[in-house]
């Protein structure tokens, strides 16, 4: 092993203590990947000791630097990094308790059933985990959006003789990260921003778990990042900490474009028989190979788990003490600004706490009954920028469809987000809609209020991103419209069938498919205040009728998911239909038909699935009589999922196949969703 630096003694014992409480780790597991932390244990150690601004006692301080593993993979570096810099826990309130968020126990438990180490970084289990990493490229892409933040807080916050918002965001990512094509879009859109306040450290081991990454990746790396705008640095071993420290500093010192600093490395060095193997990289070394590893390392080879109290101190002196003595100068600069800016401190706090400001609603519109009625999507652009305009940290943009799904904050002062105005609301994430659903993870995890909008049909794209906003709690406003065949003549390539039940499916995200505008004005009402879930506001590109709130039930019972729209809510109906969205007249109207025929009808509006099976069961059944078995659901979209709530009894109108190239109109008609086909599966079921 070549160690290159001048580095003193204690400096290598630390980092040997990084390296071997990995191999422990993996090999206590019998599972993970001991390799890549051991290879960048010197970068981990280099960045966390001299250059990470970050204070272990308060993880979530507002102006910390970020630090992102994108390899996941290599968990055991970073569980190592904060144990040995006793990073404290901090609850859902964002108050430290107090415990190590990494004690020795839970990574002894690596991987194990409740361990605050499992296998790939999860946010929100950990306290220090900046985002839950683990897909590939995702990592990467997600700290994109927190230097755009970053930026955004500088440009929005900062005054004269206040630099209250300075950050870094480091991300450590690896061949993996740069070959998936979230990487790519997101490494693209950074150089656009020009974001100089992002480093990308890319792990260069040439390895893949299937071998060489000669098999499949032969591209320029340096040359394609300097291509996108990045400045690039190299280390040619990742044991030269001069060299490292050479690279921080240039990254440090740039203010015009971000920096991708490649290190290279030798996939478990030190682990003699398997060095630059894709073994090291994925199974444990074994008994053998850890005690040889560990005497290449000049370290105890019986030794399990040791962490020389020189090591806890050296930490102590490094990254504790920077940190906790920049925190406190922040906080005495904060406590002076809060008394000269008042109001821009208090939004700071509520968006630290994600509360919101007293009146946020206040401009909220309510629209008139109407019959030819509003797009979804055009009511959701009012409401955005009613809330937009006394939320001053809600901002977010779209793939390149904002004039379509209207999703542009529209209001003096708004303006657009770019690399000469990075305190702009408006964001633009070009065609690049798996980076834009990262980037605004990205964002909600710096505890901006963020929403990226698209199409409901690309949402495929973004899957992976969504699921981590869900698994990651976190409330990302993710705005699809053109959400059902109603997209007409687009045809099958734009109609979305299946995604409706597939967002469904997933744990932990809330979908919302308003029926109308009022519906609209209502389930901005109900997002607005979530804490800790993203949800999938799904609108339509066609005009929906404004529904007579009058005749029919008011739009607030949207907020528990589901609610009696029309019939008498005290009287038990003989036949129920179910809808969402643009097939709720559809359903008032076969109800008039009905009750005029003299068959009690009535109609629950759907619009969240999710809210609705969070209510009480009392609830539910006040809505849906389980005595009730006649039971019709209608939705321009998958059958899947609606058996739950019709019954085996019930009768489902919704789509078994893709859809088609037409006017809308002819699809209805076609597919089965007019009036005159509900009605007909209600009298079937009542036997009338």
């Amino acid at each position: 092993m070549a160690e290159q630096s001048t580095a003193d003694t204690q400096t290598w014992r630390s980092i040997n203590t990084i390296r071997t409480l990995a191999i422990d780790a993996v090999e206590a597991a019998s599972s993970g990947h001991p390799g890549t932390a051991m290879a960048l244990a010197p970068v981990g150690y280099t960045l966390w000791q001299r250059y990470l601004r970050y204070d272990p006692d308060l993880p979530v301080w507002a102006n910390r630097d970020r630090f992102v593993l994108s390899v996941g993979h290599a968990s055991t570096l970073l569980y190592s990094l904060l144990h040995l810099s006793g990073v404290k826990a901090v609850n859902a309130d964002y108050e430290t308790v107090g415990d190590l968020a990494v004690p020795l126990e839970d990574l002894k438990a690596f991987r194990q059933l409740d361990s605050k180490c499992p296998g790939h970084p999860e946010y929100r289990w950990t306290s220090g985990v900046e985002t839950t990493s683990g897909p590939l490229g995702t990592g990467i892409a997600t700290s994109v959006g927190m230097a755009i933040a970053g930026r955004w807080y500088a440009a929005t916050y900062n005054r004269p003789g206040y630099d209250l918002f300075d950050y870094d965001v480091y991300a450590l990512c690896g061949d993996g990260d740069l070959m998936e094509g979230v990487g790519a879009e997101a490494a693209s859109l950074a150089g656009h921003l020009r974001l100089s306040n992002l480093c990308w450290i890319y792990d260069s081991n040439r390895i893949t778990i299937e071998g060489s990454t000669d098999l499949a990746f032969s591209e320029d790396v340096p040359g394609r990042f300097e291509a996108l705008g990045w400045a690039v640095e190299e280390v040619d071993d990742a044991n030269d900490l001069d060299a490292l420290a050479a690279a921080f500093d240039a990254f440090r010192s740039r203010t015009d474009r971000p920096t991708l600093i490649v290190v290279r490395t030798v996939i478990g060095i030190g682990a003699p028989g398997k060095q630059g193997t894709a073994a090291a990289h994925g199974e444990p070394l074994g008994a053998e190979e850890a005690r040889a590893a560990k005497a290449s390392y000049g370290w105890p080879e019986d030794a399990q788990f040791l962490v020389p109290d020189e090591t806890y101190d050296d930490f102590a002196r490094g990254v504790r003490a920077r940190g906790g003595a920049a925190r406190t100068e922040w906080e005495t600069l904060f406590a002076r600004y809060a008394e000269e800016y008042p109001d821009e401190a208090e939004q700071l706090n509520h968006m630290q706490r994600r509360t919101l400001p007293d009146g946020w609603d206040a401009d909220l519109p309510t629209f008139e009954a109407d019959p030819k009625g509003i797009a979804g999507r055009a009511a959701s652009g009012t409401v955005l920028n009613a809330v937009a305009k006394n939320v001053p940290w809600l901002l977010g943009g779209s793939s390149d469809l904002a004039p379509s799904n209207k999703s542009r904050l529209t209001f003096d002062g708004a303006g657009d987000l770019s690399a000469d105005d990075p305190g702009g609301r408006n964001l633009h994430f070009g065609v690049r809609e798996h980076a834009a659903a990262a980037v605004a993870n990205g964002l909600a995890l710096s505890k901006i209020r963020a929403y990226q909008a698209g199409f409901l049909i690309f949402s495929d794209f973004q899957r992976g991103a969504v699921r981590l906003s869900a698994l990651m709690e976190i409330p990302v406003i993710h705005l699809y419209t053109h959400d059902s065949i109603g997209v007409g003549e687009d045809g099958p390539t734009h109609q979305p069938v299946e995604h409706l039940a597939s967002l469904r499916a997933m744990p932990g995200l809330i979908d919302m498919r308003p029926a109308d505008a009022n519906e609209v004005v209502e389930a901005w009402r109900t997002i607005m205040p979530i804490r800790h879930e993203p949800v999938a506001l799904i609108l339509s590109r066609q005009n929906l009728p404004t529904i007579d709130r009058e005749r029919y039930a008011s739009a607030s019972g949207v907020a528990r998911g589901a609610y009696v729209l029309a019939g008498d809510p005290d009287r038990t109906p003989e036949v129920i239909i179910i809808a969402t969205g643009s097939e709720v007249s559809l359903a008032l109207s076969a109800h008039e038909e009905l009750v005029a025929d003299g068959i009690a009808c009535r109609v629950v509006s759907m619009p969240s699935v999710a809210l609705f099976d969070q209510q009480d069961q009392a609830y539910r059944d006040e809505v849906l009589p389980p005595q009730v078995t006649a039971r019709v659901a209608v939705e321009q979209a998958s059958s899947f999922g609606w058996h739950r709530w019709v019954g085996p009894e019930g009768r489902i109108i919704a789509m078994d196949t893709f859809g088609s190239s037409a006017p809308l109109k002819d699809l209805q008609t076609r597919f089965g969703f007019t009036p005159s086909a509900a009605v007909a599966a209600a009298r079937e079921l009542v036997g009338r």
